[in-house]
């Protein structure tokens, strides 16, 4: 696993195992901190009419946890009153109904919490280099353009 916490206290991870929601949730807990709003990207079992069985991510680690801490300094500039913020992304093969990100925010209050968690996974999406590969039940398989990384880019 690797990882990075911020003089913010946020906490950027990159995992090859199972992500504990839990765990991860626990991490933003703070006494002045009233709401927690959490997006938790899985895998399913459909693209397009094709059965998918599993995801598998690649990266380039220490682009993706610069981008990561970017994203968590832009959400700090953007919204007032953030707690912590946990990112966690998976790598690897990741099965149908298992979780592949993991976004947590703490807040104050409840407004900040969701809008910086709804900020965070489009801009998680949109600029963190970070490849998937969806594998069908016909034993096929395909590299998916992440659009919203291709948009931001161009």
């Amino acid at each position: 696993m690797d990882s990075v916490t911020l003089n913010t206290g946020d906490m950027i991870f990159l995992t090859h195992n199972k992500i504990s929601v839990a765990t991860h949730i626990e991490a933003v807990v703070l006494p002045s901190c009233g709401a927690i709003s959490t997006f938790i990207g899985t895998t399913r079992d459909n693209f397009n009419d094709k059965k998918v069985i599993r995801l598998e991510y690649e990266c380039y680690n220490s682009m993706a946890l610069k981008e990561l801490e970017k994203i968590c300094l832009q959400m700090r500039n953007k919204f007032e009153d953030l707690g912590r913020v946990c990112i966690v992304h998976r790598l690897g093969l990741v099965p149908v109904c298992e979780a592949s990100v993991f976004i947590a925010v703490s807040s104050p209050h409840r407004a900040a919490a969701i809008a910086a968690a709804e900020f965070c996974i489009n801009q998680v999406k949109a600029t963190v280099p970070i490849w998937k590969k969806e594998i069908y039940e016909d034993a096929t398989s395909e590299w998916k353009e992440n659009k919203e990384f291709f948009r931001a880019t161009s």
